[in-house]
């Protein structure tokens, strides 16, 4: 069997091939899951599909469900507290949505010609799935969990409900059935903080708040100023790769 239809055949049973490949949807009997690949392969960050300082944000990839969903967990894994804003408020949902709709989403830097085989943990993501797929699929399996488990939707849940379903997702105990609930949850949390610590240019990291609960001054254009000041406090300012550009202040 061809690569290609050895992803074709996944994505059928994943009931994605309607919104990937254009055909019919066809169920499959579960597969075995594969083995926990190690964190998805980092890519460099593209610029959102949306200009970062929009307002009101337009999600350009995530439907109203997703949205709501990511937007309550990345609330779970960084939350706000005594000491700042968490990933809602600096709109790390954005930045997951601008680059699912775009290069990363579409694994654009990924080897991608199989063989889509169970691996070894060692071997890292071997999945016939790119993260923007990853995320379509996962998502209402999960809200089909908790419908199950809490009879409402994730967002919609306590917070001490989505606690529990995040852990399950980490620990692989929820079943997603051809998707391994391990990987999903690598990639919404290797996202989540991506998206709380990238350049506010990316969509995320809104007003450098996270920059600023870590103390990391950004993008400074020189310290030679300041460089052989050894007694002096260093004077603290913050600037992302837009405080440069007249359209994005940030």
């Amino acid at each position: 069997m061809s690569d290609a239809n050895e992803r074709r055949k996944f994505l059928k049973g994943l009931g994605l091939a309607a919104v990937s490949l254009g055909i019919g949807s066809v169920a499959e009997p579960p597969v075995e899951a594969q083995a926990q690949p190690a964190a998805p392969p980092a890519m460099p960050a593209m610029p959102a599909a949306t200009p970062a300082g929009a307002s009101p944000y337009t999600y350009v990839f995530f439907n109203s469900t997703e949205s709501a969903f990511v937007e309550a967990a990345v609330a779970r894994l960084i939350p706000k507290d005594d000491l700042g804003p968490g990933a809602l408020e600096a709109g790390v949902a954005y930045y997951i949505d601008g680059q699912l709709a775009g290069w990363y989403g579409e694994a654009g830097r990924w080897y991608w010609q199989g063989p889509w085989q169970q691996g070894t943990p060692q071997q890292g993501y071997q999945l016939p799935l790119k993260p923007s797929e990853v995320y379509r699929a996962a998502i209402p399996l999960i809200n089909d969990y908790t419908q199950k488990q809490f009879k409402a939707d994730f967002a919609d849940l306590s917070a001490a409900q989505q606690d529990t379903v995040l852990s399950g997702l980490e620990k692989g105990d929820i079943d997603l059935g051809r998707l391994p609930a391990r990987t999903f949850f690598a990639f919404l949390l290797q996202n989540t903080k991506e998206g709380f610590f990238a350049d506010p240019t990316y969509g995320g990291n809104a007003q450098m708040v996270g920059w600023k609960l870590i103390g990391y001054p950004g993008v400074q254009p020189s310290y030679s100023q300041i460089i052989e000041q050894y007694t002096t406090p260093f004077p603290m300012t913050y600037a992302s790769i837009g405080s440069y550009t007249e359209d994005n202040p940030r």
